[in-house]
């Protein structure tokens, strides 16, 4: 039986919300068992809140946690009996364990995962690759969304490659890749993405449709969209600042008066649809895509209905073996793993 490592004291919630999001991913599913690493005290308060099948749940002692103000590289280091470093060294040492998922420190998981896990050989960078709810009903995979704010046109291409063996892992085979740039025309972008758009054309390993623009994450016809992480963090942030809004704006507006109460009733099923369309959290984390064991980032503000899904999201790429995929397909594309 495959397991899940949770870091329990990761996020701002932690470890009520992450606690009973991954219990409740053991409810629904029957072929996993889960780690919490994190404050024994605190875990076991919070798992006698709940009921589970106490055979599936393991709790790893740990003194230390990192927090959103310290710096990555020295907590990484120095926190060693910390629930982020101790999660990952048990994923680099022990082969039954599907994955690691933690709601902390960005650049902490991020820091640690390729100090203790490593990358994938010939894996330049990894990328943090979310997935965006689009207009089709289904979700538009975007790398990279932050972990990588400088880049080269390779790493763009590796991107490609990695969110192409993501994708195929969710039943795409031949899913449809485009550059997020600020135009649709060949010519378009600074000389970064004028580079990178002519090696993703040349390049024979993926389906590459051409140049992209924000609207088209959730709006056009694509199902992954590579970034350099600066301008994907910026396009995940105003996805997420989309959805608030709109969900904000409708409260208002169905608040003011007796009869806009009685319209909601009538829309409230559709008005809901549309909030949990808008609501990318609902699909669970960012993996890093690129490392030799499975991460999975969630938001610092998750709460339970977002770790469910990611936990899913950790079983499900390791049944359907990303990482033997992004290793195939790095091997078959002959891509330089030229450092940088």
């Amino acid at each position: 039986m495959a397991k899940v490592i949770v870091d329990a004291m990761g996020g701002d919630n932690a470890p009520a919300e992450i606690i009973e999001g991954a219990l409740l991913a053991l409810q629904r599913r029957k072929d996993f068992s889960l780690i919490f690493t994190g404050d024994e005290a605190l875990v076991e308060r919070e798992l006698e809140k709940h009921n589970f099948d106490a055979s599936r749940v393991e709790v790893i002692p740990c003194k230390e946690v990192i927090t959103g103000d310290d710096i990555p590289t020295s907590a990484v280091r120095t926190k060693r009996d910390s629930s982020l470093v101790v999660g990952l060294r048990m994923l680099k040492e022990e082969p039954d364990i599907a994955g690691f998922l933690s709601a902390g420190s960005t650049g902490a998981v991020l820091t640690g995962g390729v100090m203790h896990i490593g990358r994938i050989k010939g894996i330049m960078r990894p990328a943090l690759c979310p997935g965006i709810p689009n207009v089709h009903g289904g979700q538009t995979l975007l790398c990279d969304c932050g972990a990588n704010a400088e880049c080269k046109p390779q790493y763009l291409v590796q991107f490609a490659l990695m969110a192409t063996a993501y994708a195929r892992t969710h039943g795409i085979e031949n899913p449809k890749v485009g550059l997020l740039n600020n135009g649709t025309e060949e010519h378009k972008g600074d000389p970064l993405h004028q580079e990178a758009f002519v090696l993703l054309k040349e390049f024979e390993g993926i389906d590459f449709v051409g140049n992209v623009e924000g609207r088209d994450i959730m709006y056009g016809d694509v199902d992954i969209v590579v970034a350099d992480g600066f301008s994907g963090n910026i396009a995940l942030k105003s996805a997420e600042g989309c959805g608030k809004t709109v969900s904000a704006v409708l409260k208002s507006e169905f608040k003011k008066n007796l009869g806009s109460k009685i319209a909601y009733l009538f829309a409230r099923k559709q008005i809901n649809r549309l909030r949990g369309m808008l609501d990318y959290a609902k699909l669970g984390g960012s993996p890093f895509l690129g490392l030799k064991k499975l991460v999975v980032k969630c938001h610092g503000s998750s709460k339970a209905n977002s770790i469910t899904p990611a936990v899913f999201q950790i079983l499900d790429a390791y049944e359907g073996d990303l990482i033997g995929k992004i290793t195939e397909m790095l091997k078959a594309s002959g891509v330089a793993a030229e450092e940088a």
